[in-house]
């Protein structure tokens, strides 16, 4: 059963960091591009950044550029977001999400398998 599992969020103070994982199981890591997402109540979920298979290219949101970093550990199956310079509108529910057919990096939430989410919230 393919399954994703984020963790790693919390509160935290604007300037501040933290790196969220994506723990993924009943898959070959490497064949799927993978997405982290977020979403605050009542809006659209967002792209964030993105990496593809097979060590591929990887994108990420322009609100996001310079400060969050995505890697992937293949050999531990999980997937990295990595936050810097945390900002107030960071805030929201980040969810990691699974692509396997075309294992593209895309910013639009076209993926298979998605998590159940964990909360960052940054506030001073």
């Amino acid at each position: 059963q393919l399954q994703l599992v984020e963790s790693g969020g919390g509160l935290v103070q604007p300037g501040e960091s933290l790196r969220l994982s994506c723990a993924v199981s009943g898959f070959t890591l490497d064949d799927y591009a993978i997405g982290w997402f977020r979403q605050v109540p009542g809006k659209q979920r967002e792209g964030v950044a993105c990496t593809a298979n097979a060590g591929g290219r990887t994108n990420y949101a322009d609100s996001v550029k310079g400060r969050f970093t995505i890697s992937r550990d293949n050999a531990n199956n999980t997937v990295y977001l990595q936050m810097n310079s945390l900002k107030p509108e960071d805030t929201a529910s980040y969810y990691c999400a699974a692509e396997g057919l075309f294992g593209l990096c895309v910013l639009w939430p076209d993926y298979d398998y998605w998590g159940e989410g964990t909360q960052v919230t940054v506030s001073s």
